[in-house]
């Protein structure tokens, strides 16, 4: 999967940038549909802001998460997409099993017509 990192008044090195590859490698090891993730990290008034996009089976999944220190912002996005992405998962194996029809009547007076009370 390629991570794409942008950031906005902080900088990252060749460490941090490696660190959060890693962290995304696992989200790639669980769903290998994924093609690409676009991360963008801001610093506002003292808070990292770390926002998270992807591709999931033809529907953008995105994560948010904000902290004082960068690294908990992040993990707390990647936490946030795994979420998201197992939840879309769900929805997509959801329609695969048929549903169970109701073979009794819904209708209180059928009802009371199959039991032939006279």
């Amino acid at each position: 999967m390629k991570v794409n990192v942008q950031t906005h008044h902080v900088s990252i090195n060749d460490d941090s940038r490696k660190e959060i590859e890693s962290k995304f490698e696992k989200v790639s090891a669980h769903f290998p549909q994924l093609i690409s993730c676009d991360i963008i990290i801001t610093k506002e008034h003292g808070q990292h802001q770390v926002e998270v996009f992807t591709n999931y089976e033809g529907v953008r999944v995105s994560a948010k998460a904000t902290d004082d220190v960068m690294y908990p912002a992040i993990a707390g996005a990647v936490k946030k997409l795994e979420t998201g992405l197992r939840n879309r998962k769900g929805q997509l194996k959801s329609g695969l099993h048929e549903k169970p029809t109701s073979t009794k009547p819904e209708i209180a007076s059928d009802i009371i017509q199959e039991m032939k009370l006279v």
